[in-house]
């Protein structure tokens, strides 16, 4: 049936009637008013609403839907295609539509339809509109999967998920044998889930040589990037824009931030109706935006209509506004956000202005001091044109840079910039699945995956020959960090699994410590204070959790507001409390135990220090001086302690510890330790493997380790000698951890 999809134009075969209803051309002039009525829709076998149709009419509008002919050709034909074209094409939205169309001709003997996409929102958001259009119900026919939710049936035909969603699923289903074609959108992003598919795509579709690989992009890809699959040129479907806005461009030397707030009011003063699209470079640049604009928006004459700011972070879950349209005309919308975002404004028609600073963030990842620098850089010419894009065709884009900056050609590789060590340890476990190569359109860095290999040997996640081993298959089964997915591992062993599990739920879920104005951040301290364990911060972070669940069971305590009144994150505590129980369901499924909860205890809390030093010893530091300034173990920086942690406030109640082990070194940030626990010296040297710590670069700290460490060597020669035929017995104190 594949063949007879060639045969027929995109609107016919959309518009096919059901066999039962070929008859309707017999009916009576009169009757020809219900020919609508007993039209059939292919994947429920009920009547098409009248919703159906209002939505058909917007649909074939949208740019993509001249090429759909091309598209189900190209589809049915062969393996492969590229589809490009900008956010508001309709790409995102119409293409797996036609992918489920395609299958269902086909009796869907080879599989369903999987679509991509890089943030959770964004799937969700696609496929409530995509089931709306489709007219069936959402879960059943279509449906989503994202990070701790799913919204999918037995019967589902077309599933938007995450990218890192498909490539866990990959884990059990190596040649993704349930689905028919994969559509992968956002490619040009060139993240690294997005590149590690596919990579992984390329050998799968070698095995399975039905199966259809469609890839979305935003830009033109570049010739690496279509001569990827096959080794020859791709088919490529470029979809034309609906035509861009007037372009204005300036430069406004640093000033960029107020420069956008000024063209925002100005906007707001001067030109017609429309809501506005700003991209700015950081998080805090789109708050104190937000902040700035609800002021300002408070003193515009009534006459103005309202000025609606809308912070949009699409990487912060929880945080994303509706974005369909408004339904009063006089209120004016200003999205804050950053790159690179553009495809979250898909849905949004009545953007008129732009305006665009032209930089973007990015985290780059040095190897050799295992942190991520900070950068502040152009975006590609290819973003660019996608921003001009967003803008109505009678509205303008404001670049604020000059028409002459040359911009980057390509896109920056993730590959190329990221820690990769999660990305290892999940290609090793795909050896084990029967996936041996993934052919990258682009190499990671050397020196970072040679890191990569080195940090999961320390944590005995590999064996003598490089290859998985037995501890490294179990710590994949969790979505985690390696060294977080080793601490809990651990704690199993040292039998404080209840509290660990809060441990890697609070730090995996958005930081649940509210960032209050300024004006706030005086009352914040004593509020979050009530929680600070001695210990450290991550001692607190159990604190805090355990007294969010006792609220959230007390009936007479309206939990919201007990957020508010702490400065904590509800939406952050909700997630870590899913996660939480994600985590013990991984565990239960793995048959590995949880321990009786046990907080408090003096043991419980040495052993919850060895768990954390079992997968972190590798972030470990020594105050040098007496006065917070930390030397961190393994490349010789010295940082401090951030503000927020319990010791960064400089508690009266607690001292500033010489040693810590901390969660994470924002270097270029603020150069601080951010979530620290007191440890000491003989606990470091009790957990570390051996050869970890000789490969320590020479440092004050290093010998006053090795001091202890020969003292306890010492002390052990001094004992009484076993009698004949004994064995002799190590010191107890310093026995390595059984799990490395």
């Amino acid at each position: 049936m594949a063949q007879d999809i060639t045969s027929l134009s995109g609107e016919d075969f959309f518009e096919g009637k059901s066999a039962c209803c070929s008859d309707t051309d017999a009916l009576s002039q009169g009757d020809k008013e219900y020919d609508d009525i007993l039209e059939l829709n292919q994947f429920d076998g009920l009547p098409y609403s009248s919703r159906f149709y209002k939505l058909l009419k917007e649909r074939k509008e949208l740019p993509v839907w001249t090429a759909k002919s091309e598209f189900m050709d190209t589809l049915a034909k062969g393996q492969f295609v590229i589809v490009s074209g900008s956010a508001k094409t309709g790409r995102s939205s119409q293409i797996p539509e036609w992918c489920a169309e395609f299958c269902l001709s086909v009796q869907f003997q080879h599989g369903t339809v999987v679509c991509t996409q890089i943030h959770a929102q964004q799937a969700v958001d696609l496929a409530l509109r995509v089931a709306d259009e489709m007219d069936v119900n959402i879960g059943h026919e279509v449906g989503y999967s994202i990070p701790l939710e799913t919204c999918c049936a037995h019967d589902t035909v077309l599933r938007y998920c995450t990218d890192n969603m498909l490539l866990r699923e990959m884990m059990s289903d190596p040649l993704l044998e349930r689905y028919s074609v994969v559509v992968v959108d956002q490619a040009h992003q060139r993240t690294v889930a997005t590149d590690l598919l596919q990579g992984l795509l390329k050998d799968i579709t070698l095995q399975r040589p039905e199966l259809r690989v469609v890839l979305l992009t935003a830009v033109d890809p570049s010739p690496k990037q279509l001569a990827h699959f096959t080794g020859s040129t791709v088919p490529l479907i470029h979809l034309e824009s609906l035509g861009a806005g007037e372009v204005v461009h300036s430069s406004t030397g640093d000033s960029y931030f107020c420069a956008s707030l000024r063209l925002v009011l100005e906007i707001h003063r001067s030109e017609e109706r429309g809501d506005v699209v700003v991209f700015l470079v950081t998080t805090q640049e789109i708050d104190l935006a937000l902040d700035i604009l609800c002021n300002e928006g408070h003193s515009l004459p009534p006459d103005l209509g309202e000025l609606l700011p809308i912070a949009v972070h699409p990487s912060q879950p929880g945080t994303l506004p509706v974005l369909g349209e408004m339904e009063t005309c006089r209120t004016r919308r200003v999205f804050l956000t950053s790159s690179p975002n553009e495809d979250f404004f898909w849905a949004v028609s009545s953007i008129s202005f732009v305006v665009d600073a032209g930089l973007e963030k990015r985290y780059v990842y040095n190897p050799r001091i295992r942190t991520n620098s900070v950068m502040i850089q152009p975006i590609s010419a290819g973003q660019a044109k996608s921003r001009k894009q967003l803008a109505c065709p009678t509205g303008k884009c404001f670049c604020l840079y000059p028409e002459d900056r040359q911009l980057p050609e390509e896109i920056r590789l993730h590959i190329a910039e990221s820690d990769i060590t999660s990305t290892v340890l999940f290609l090793k476990r795909m050896e084990i699945a029967g996936l041996g190569h993934c052919d990258f359109i682009d190499r990671p860095d050397p020196e970072g995956l040679m890191q990569a290999l080195e940090e999961l040997d320390y944590l005995a996640a590999l064996d003598n020959d490089g290859n998985l081993s037995e501890m490294g298959i179990i710590m994949s089964e969790f979505p985690l960090e390696p060294q977080m997915a080793k601490t809990l591992l651990a704690s199993c062993e040292f039998d404080c699994v209840s509290e660990v599990v809060i441990i890697a739920a609070m730090l995996t879920a958005p930081t649940c410590f509210m960032l209050p104005s300024v004006d706030l951040k005086p009352e914040a301290a004593p509020c979050q204070m009530k929680f600070q364990h001695p210990e450290g911060d991550h001692f607190t972070l159990i604190n805090i959790f355990k007294a969010f669940k006792q609220c959230q069971q007390d009936p007479y305590c309206n939990v919201e507001k007990w957020c508010q009144d702490f400065c904590l994150n509800h939406t952050a505590l909700l997630m870590a409390d899913t996660l939480h129980t994600e985590f013990t369901d991984i565990l239960k499924r793995i048959e590995l135990p949880v321990s009786v909860p046990a907080f408090g205890s003096r043991t419980n809390t040495i052993n919850i220090k060895r768990a954390l030093l079992a997968g972190f010893f590798m972030q470990v530091a020594r105050d040098v001086d007496g006065s917070g300034n930390y030397f961190i173990l393994t490349h010789k920086h010295v940082a401090q302690i951030h503000p927020l942690s319990g010791y960064g406030a400089k508690s009266p109640k607690l001292q500033l510890p010489e040693w810590v082990l901390f969660n994470e070194h924002s270097f270029s940030e603020d150069n601080c330790l951010r979530t620290v626990t007191h440890i000491t010296p003989e606990e470091f040297i009790q957990m570390a493997p051996q050869y970890f710590f000789y490969n320590l670069p020479p440092s004050e700290s290093k010998d006053i380790l090795q001091n202890i460490l020969d003292g306890a060597a010492q002390h052990c020669q001094e004992k009484k000698p076993p009698t004949s035929g004994e064995e002799p017995q190590e010191d107890q104190t310093y026995d390595r951890c059984v799990i490395q």
